[in-house]
C-alpha cells in the first residue's frame, strides 16, 4: 500500500471515529488486528450496543460510494474478526452489536448502520 493510500485511510478511520463519538460513542479499538485474519478498522460502544465498523474512504467519488468496496467475502471477514475480537476482549454489559459501514469521501462520511 503506498503512503498515500494509508494516509487517506488512516484519514478516513478518524472521521468515521468523530462521526461516532459525536453520537456519544467511545472508541474500544482502532486498527485492530488479529494476525493472518485481517484488521478491524473500528469497534466503538455505546451502553450495551457494541459496533464493529469497516471504513473505506476514497479520494473523490468518481467511481461511486466506497461502501461498495464492502463485498460478502469482506462482511465474512469482519464477522469473523468480530468473534475473535470478542473472545480476547470480553465486553460486559453488552446486550446487542451491529455492523456497520462507513464510506468516506474528502472528509464527508456516511454511515450504513446494521449494514451486515
Amino acid at each position: 500500500m503506498t503512503a498515500s493510500r494509508q494516509r487517506l485511510g488512516l484519514r478516513g478511520e478518524s472521521v468515521a471515529a468523530a462521526w461516532y463519538e459525536a453520537r456519544g460513542f467511545r472508541v474500544v479499538a482502532r486498527r485492530w488486528r488479529a494476525g493472518r485474519h485481517g484488521e478491524l478498522d473500528l469497534v466503538v460502544r455505546r451502553d450495551g450496543l457494541l459496533v464493529f465498523c469497516e471504513v473505506k474512504a476514497r479520494a473523490t467519488g468518481a467511481f461511486g460510494s466506497p461502501a461498495l468496496a464492502v463485498g460478502l467475502a469482506k462482511q465474512q471477514q469482519v464477522r469473523t474478526l468480530a468473534q475473535l475480537f470478542l473472545h480476547r476482549h470480553p465486553q460486559e454489559g453488552v446486550a446487542d452489536h451491529r455492523f456497520d459501514v462507513a464510506a468516506v469521501i474528502a472528509d464527508e462520511v456516511t454511515v450504513y448502520e446494521a449494514a451486515f
